[in-house]
């Protein structure tokens, strides 16, 4: 009888112990939620000093990746390129694994001058900010055809005039293949991710060497003083990759 009342009280005090920590980790997560919140809302509002001004040299081309369960929020897709626009974004890359969001820019497709095979929005429509909209589906299109004009050129020490060096195959060469089928296209600076996971999610790889990449959460709760947030993190930090 003495254990069994001895056993019933430990199970009573870890369970209280459980009960505590999960109060105190839902506490937590609730004030770390509000105080992110009234961030947001302070930023929006230029109540904080430190975001007024900022300056985005560096920052020439944006990407930004939605899951594609939450791509066809047109809406929020179109509010986020406002805000992009409204910042001083110039060149925008839009991409979801499976396509979605190449279907609801469709309207607004301008043909490229160049001939090559990409998705742009009418820039009029954004204050002259140029978008680019990909999928999965190009960046396995554009690794295969690179694939193909590499392979040939390996076995004969030569691609496409750029000399191979021994039997290695080089970052260099896959650039030049890349570039020769029409696949490179500008490497964003900052990748804004907005979706469950911390990833990519499949954005093509070759264009993200020197990439920063921010996990913005889901696209339903996008905000516009979380966007400068991570701007302004970003303006803050020294590359010294690709130098």
């Amino acid at each position: 009888m003495q254990i069994y009342w001895s056993s019933m009280i430990v199970e009573l005090i870890l369970g209280l112990l459980w009960y505590l920590t999960h109060l105190l980790i839902s506490l937590f997560d609730l004030w770390s939620h509000l105080s992110n919140c009234l961030e947001c809302y302070l930023i929006s509002s230029e109540l904080l000093p430190k975001y007024r001004n900022l300056h985005f040299e560096r920052l020439k081309c944006v990407g930004v990746v939605v899951d594609s369960r939450e791509a066809n929020n047109i809406l929020k897709i179109k509010q986020l390129l406002r805000w992009l626009s409204t910042i001083g974004v110039k060149y925008v890359v839009l991409y979801d694994i499976e396509g979605v969001l190449k279907e609801f820019v469709g309207a607004g497709i301008e043909a490229p001058k160049d001939g090559i095979s990409r998705t742009y929005l009418d820039p009029s429509a954004h204050g002259g900010m140029a978008i680019e909209c990909i999928s999965g589906s190009d960046g396995k299109e554009g690794i295969a055809k690179a694939a193909n004009l590499l392979c040939p050129g390996f076995c004969n020490c030569d691609t496409h005039g750029h000399k191979l060096s021994g039997n290695a195959l080089t970052e260099a060469d896959m650039a030049c293949a890349l570039r020769a089928v029409g696949r490179d296209g500008p490497e964003p600076d900052l990748l804004l991710v907005y979706g469950p996971v911390r990833c990519h999610l499949g954005f093509p790889a070759w264009r993200l060497r020197y990439t920063e990449i921010m996990h913005m959460g889901s696209l339903k709760s996008m905000k516009y003083g979380s966007i400068m947030k991570v701007l302004h993190r970003f303006s803050q930090k020294n590359q010294n990759y690709g130098k």
